[in-house]
């Protein structure tokens, strides 16, 4: 059992945890599919809430022509007809301008697919079992936003001061490509160090990899179906790219990065839509395939692209169809680079240390093999970044979504700890 300071034990006590859990529940509650209204009346809700905490907010309408024009805007993949940042902030006794720590956390989520996979369950009811609540986002990420909330409230209820300040930032948009994170960091919020609790099941994720979205658009040559031999079936030559584009994935995953250790396949490479053909007896004159590319660590995006664009041009020369009209390929939706903090960086060492004082435990560091909001902070806002948060990645986006209470809580307590330290807390005179 840890020894605790003073100021630690006071905001330690002043974490309500029963809040925490009714706050979670009301996240959940709220729909907030990536691109819907209810991603605002959240934003609007959490601003409120942040107002309440004493903090300075900053709520915004997000200048979306503005951004979608920018060189490095990060890419989105779904339809909105706006979006807002939030962003509390609260300054600390000695001046200094930039935060001492930033929680970050997105409250959109993914649509629920196929209600029937729920059961009974309402996806949006936030229901609890035992340890367990369920709900869409509740693991991706409402859990590791409730606990930030909790730490934002317990250093209010702590009566201390802080000699350096810190902030939350609540963004939209991160589920396609970082809209909100980059909205924000583009209107000059910063700090010196942040932290997004996304579900790291009990680590402590230095580094994430990319996500680029591509479509291809492959062509064939319509027939009635009866005379199938005098068309050319664009099914048929998407087929004769796919082992291709598996064996492509299987050299850009040949040597990964050891942070990935016991990940046999950090870069996927996966198709995830395929439309072909418009009538049952017609062959098919176009199919459109969508699907996601990995980024390896450190790699240019356009490096990437290159590498799928010159295997589909390769396959394409060696086919009697695709060498006189070869497949289209552009790049859409979602365009995550990957990003990392320095594996010697002093903030790992406190972080871990913040992490061993609750849990008892030392945390295993880790990469992600997802895209994520962290390498916006780490590149476009400079600030080195790290994922700890309650949950496992394997339930977001999975029907019956779910995360543990008892671990959301203990992440809270370890962000407290770690904000306590950060922020220098001492009794108010």
């Amino acid at each position: 059992m840890s020894t605790w300071s003073d100021a630690e034990a006071r905001v330690l006590t002043a974490l309500d945890e029963e809040r925490l859990v009714r706050t979670l529940v009301e996240l959940v509650r709220v729909p907030s599919v990536t691109g819907s209204d209810a991603e605002s009346e959240l934003q609007a809700m959490l601003a409120g809430r942040l107002t309440e905490l004493g903090l300075e907010v900053d709520s915004w309408r997000l200048a979306l022509d503005e951004l979608y024009a920018a060189d490095d805007f990060p890419g989105v993949e779904a339809e909105r007809g706006e979006g807002h940042g939030v962003v509390g902030n609260a300054a600390g006794t000695a001046g200094e301008e930039v935060p001492a720590l930033v929680l970050q956390g997105h409250v959109d989520v993914v649509p629920v697919g196929d209600p029937a996979k729920w059961g009974q369950a309402d996806p949006f009811q936030a229901t609890i079992s035992g340890d367990i609540l369920h709900g869409r986002g509740a693991c991706d990420m409402k859990a590791g936003l409730a606990a930030n909330l909790a730490v934002a409230q317990a250093l209010r209820d702590s009566g201390l001061r802080f000699e350096r300040g810190f902030a939350l930032h609540c963004v939209v948009s991160e589920d396609d490509g970082g809209l909100g994170a980059y909205a924000t960091l583009r209107r000059g919020h910063t700090g010196e160090f942040a932290v997004i609790p996304e579900p790291t099941s009990g680590r402590l994720v230095t580094a994430c990899a990319g996500a680029l979205t591509f479509t291809l658009e492959v062509p064939g040559r319509a027939a009635h179906g009866s005379a199938r031999l005098s068309g050319v079936s664009a099914i048929e030559n998407f087929l004769t790219l796919h082992p291709a584009l598996a064996e492509l994935e299987a050299r850009r995953n040949a040597d990964p990065d050891p942070l990935f250790a016991g990940n046999p396949l950090p870069y996927a490479i996966s198709v995830g839509t395929v439309r072909g053909g418009d009538w049952a007896s017609s062959v098919p004159d176009l199919l459109t395939a969508e699907g996601r590319m990995g980024v390896r660590l450190d790699e240019d995006p356009a490096t990437a692209r290159a590498e799928l664009e010159q295997v589909v041009a390769e396959v394409c020369a060696r086919h009697p169809f695709l060498r006189d009209q070869p497949i289209r390929v552009s790049w859409s939706g979602g365009q995550f680079g990957s990003g990392r903090i320095e594996a010697d960086h002093a903030f790992i060492g406190e972080t871990q240390q913040a992490i061993a004082a609750v849990s008892g435990r030392a945390a295993a560091l880790g990469a992600a093999p997802y895209g994520s909001d962290l390498r916006l902070y780490t590149g476009v806002g400079g600030i080195p970044t790290l994922h700890y948060g309650p949950g496992d990645v394997a339930m977001a986006h999975a029907p019956r979504e779910q995360v543990s209470i008892a671990e959301t809580i203990q992440v809270a307590r370890t962000l407290a700890v770690l904000a306590v330290r950060r922020l220098g807390g001492h009794a108010a005179r």
